[in-house]
Formats: structure tokens, C-alpha cells, sequence
């Protein structure tokens, strides 16, 4: 339960207005951190936009499995680390990669 909710819970009688109020102080740290995430899903897509344009100039596949395994370990163990299900950070890495790889064959094409 969270700090605040504890406080009010404790306060002897939770009112409407305190589980409203909690409510929208929750949420609006949820919609900060969602945005947060569009912004650095955007950066990493102007990265990985720069690795399609180097792969397509060079000749290299679209997809790198062996990378993508390393990913996948690596933010498995950060997930866990974070006390986030590993299964669920695995799943929204495999959404970006397919992604990337769709605008690396993008690229590809024009090039």
C-alpha cells in the first residue's frame, strides 16, 4: 500500500474527498512517468533510426538475433532487479525490437 494510503487509512476514517484526492495524486504521477516513457521511447527510436541508416549504407541485415538475445537477457535481469516481471519486460522488448526491425527494413528499401 502506499505511504499516503497508509496515512489515510490510520486517519480513522477514509472520506470520499481523501480516496479522490489520493486518486488524483496517483494518477497524475502515472501520467508523468507515461510520459516520460514516450519521450525515451522517441530518443531510443531516433538511435535505432541512425543503426538502420549504418545497416542499410553497409550492407548488414535489418534483424541481429545475437543482439537481440543479449537484450532480451540483459533487461530480463534489470527487470528482475527492479522488481518488475521479467516475462512482462521481455514481451515489451520483443514489441520494440519487431518494431526497429520494421523500420530498419524500411530503410533498407529506399536505400
Amino acid at each position: 500500500m502506499p505511504e499516503g494510503s497508509k496515512a489515510l487509512c490510520q486517519s480513522g476514517g477514509v472520506t470520499e474527498l481523501d480516496v479522490t484526492a489520493e486518486l488524483g495524486r496517483l494518477r497524475g504521477t502515472i501520467d508523468n512517468i507515461d510520459a516520460a516513457l514516450v519521450h525515451l521511447l522517441a530518443e531510443r527510436f531516433k538511435c535505432t533510426q541512425q543503426v538502420g541508416a549504418l545497416k542499410a549504407r553497409s550492407g548488414l541485415p535489418a534483424a541481429d538475433k545475437s543482439r537481440e538475445e543479449r537484450q532480451i537477457t540483459r533487461l530480463r535481469s534489470l527487470a528482475t532487479g527492479a522488481g518488475l516481471d521479467p516475462v512482462f519486460a521481455e514481451k515489451f522488448l520483443n514489441f520494440i525490437i519487431a518494431e526497429v526491425i520494421l523500420h530498419h527494413e524500411r530503410i533498407a528499401e529506399a536505400h
